[in-house]
């Protein structure tokens, strides 16, 4: 019986130590990956690429110039593009094709997106020990184009693309956000533009642009249409005012701090004015510069790779140009609680690589995304739109320099809208702020807007906007992105799915000891 109760004790023992070795549920820790010491040039890869791109033309012109200009350096690599419209479909598309082994190579992507990527088994490539190879790493030796050192690329922008420990993209643009305004209709209204934007001024002119005629029109414009002010991103809205208010919104950890008292409070005020008229959403009312340009807009809040849409020169327009009126546009950043402390959100697509079985592969995906980093490619690419290049060379290079400085000579290359928003960025760089990044993190980004889409729209009918409402909001907005069934997203240790079989063998094991030692007990115990 001696033996009996030593095997017993040391199975028991054993059992409680195996599912701490494999206790990390969640996250996957990608494995670290080994670079090939020689590029095989003997071999020929076919790598794809995923990418987005709206109706610009420009861009999708200086993605195959990109791709011509690396195949002639790697005649042995092509590279397939494939062009999407939104972030959202490629995050998509690659969440289908994890699950079959058919991945892109390299796509454009989010940290939030790449984040979920990470729960599966090494399907996201850590970058660490490619970004520091001598031979093919950044500004590597044995690379046959001028990429940028780690030292060139924007500190804060690279930082975005760590996750955990570990670095799983390169930044590819950056962007923050802008306030894009008809300056001739602000002052028409009595009003003179501050030298930083803040919340009470845009308020109170947006309701001073809300008084209509006595046939119904409004006095500003004469027209049957005006939203004041109309925010295209509301999930950044929301990050933002939380941010200027120093309020929750998640800790890195994953934690939601989202529902809280300045939450409701900055809710109740957006209900108010979405009352009156003053305050819509994209979502609801459609695209800020389609309002801006017909005079039915004072203030559109969209990103500032959005500024060639915005004005009424603007290169690129959705409406018809009768429908366009003249006025002056000013671009400045979005309004603050405090304007001596400024905050303003940092974002913009990111290149990530996918795992293959083949290292060879991977490390001609990995020669391709850094050529995305050239200064040729990057200050070809953000010339298109508001973008800013991502490394400091091509951010001082002189042809970028001599870009900026040629603001209005036309209303295309050169559109001063366009470049005047591109340099909010560069002027703010040390007041922007990322927001955490964790599986979920995604769904809380999308909760934030709706938190501000479903007041304003329950205004819109006439419901009552209480603290009943907020609670039922609340609620529903939880259920809604599945913030109750993530428990990492309240604060406890995060639960991304079943458990693996592995997992389930270990817990069947400990639950048999136990049975096993109850028995051992029982039959002592009727001995006696």
């Amino acid at each position: 019986m001696k033996k009996l109760r030593k095997v017993l004790a040391i199975l028991f023992a054993a059992v409680l130590c195996l599912p701490i070795l494999s206790g990390c549920h969640g996250r996957q820790e990608q494995a670290a990956f080994t670079v090939p010491e020689e590029f095989d040039t003997s071999r020929d890869y076919e790598i794809t690429f995923w990418a987005k791109n709206d109706t610009n033309k420009i861009q999708t012109e200086i993605y195959r110039q990109a791709i011509e200009g690396f195949q002639e350096l790697y005649p042995n690599i092509t590279v397939n593009l494939r062009l999407y419209t939104d972030y959202g479909d490629i995050y998509n598309d690659v969440i289908t094709n994890i699950s079959t082994n058919t991945t892109p190579n390299v796509c454009i992507t989010y940290p939030d997106h790449i984040a979920t990527y990470l729960t599966g088994d090494n399907v996201v490539v850590p970058l660490d020990e490619l970004m520091e190879n001598d031979r093919y790493g950044l500004s590597g030796s044995d690379l046959l184009f001028d990429g940028p050192k780690e030292s060139e690329i924007v500190p804060q922008f690279l930082e975005e693309c760590m996750i955990g420990n570990h670095y799983y993209a390169l930044p590819y643009m950056r962007s923050t956000e802008a306030c894009y305004i008809n300056k001739t209709y602000v002052e028409e209204l009595g009003y003179t533009l501050p030298d930083t934007l803040t919340w009470d001024f845009i308020w109170e002119v947006s309701e001073a642009a809300t008084q209509k005629n006595a046939d119904g029109t409004y006095m500003l414009n004469g027209q049957e249409v005006m939203i004041p002010f109309i925010y295209k991103s509301t999930d950044n809205m929301m990050i933002q005012m939380l941010r200027q208010l120093d309020a929750g919104y998640s800790t890195n950890s994953g934690e939601v701090q989202i529902f809280n008292d300045t939450t409701e409070n900055i809710l109740y005020t957006i209900a108010d004015h979405a009352a009156t008229g003053a305050f819509s959403t994209f979502k609801i009312s459609g695209y800020p510069a389609n309002f801006l340009n017909a005079g039915q807009c004072v203030f559109a809040i969209d990103s500032t790779a959005g500024a060639t849409w915005m004005g009424c020169d603007a290169p690129l327009v959705d409406i018809s140009q009768d429908a366009i009126t003249q006025f002056e546009t000013e671009v400045m950043p979005i309004p603050q609680y405090d304007p001596e402390n400024p905050k303003m959100i940092s974002q913009g697509p990111s290149l990530c690589i996918f795992n293959k079985e083949d290292p060879q592969e991977v490390l001609a995906s990995w020669l391709f995304t850094q050529y995305l980093l050239t200064n040729q490619v990057q200050i070809a690419y953000s010339e298109t739109e508001g973008y800013v290049p991502v490394t400091l060379a091509a951010q001082e290079s002189d042809e970028y320099q001599d870009y900026l400085s040629r603001a209005g000579e036309d209303n295309n290359t050169y559109y001063d809208v366009k470049i005047k928003a591109a340099e909010i960025l560069l002027e703010h760089a040390d007041d922007t702020f990322v927001t955490p990044v964790f599986n979920g993190s995604a769904s809380l980004r999308n909760a934030a807007g709706e938190l501000i889409e479903d007041v304003t729209k329950s205004v819109r009918r006439n419901e009552t906007v209480d603290q009943a409402y907020m609670e039922n909001l609340y609620s529903n907005v939880t259920s809604l992105y599945h913030l109750d069934e993530n428990s990492a997203l309240s604060g406890q240790p995060a639960d991304l799915g079943p458990l693996p079989v592995t997992a389930k063998i270990l817990l069947g094991a400990l639950v048999g000891v136990w049975i096993l030692i109850l028995l051992y007990l029982a039959v002592s115990k009727l001995r006696k």
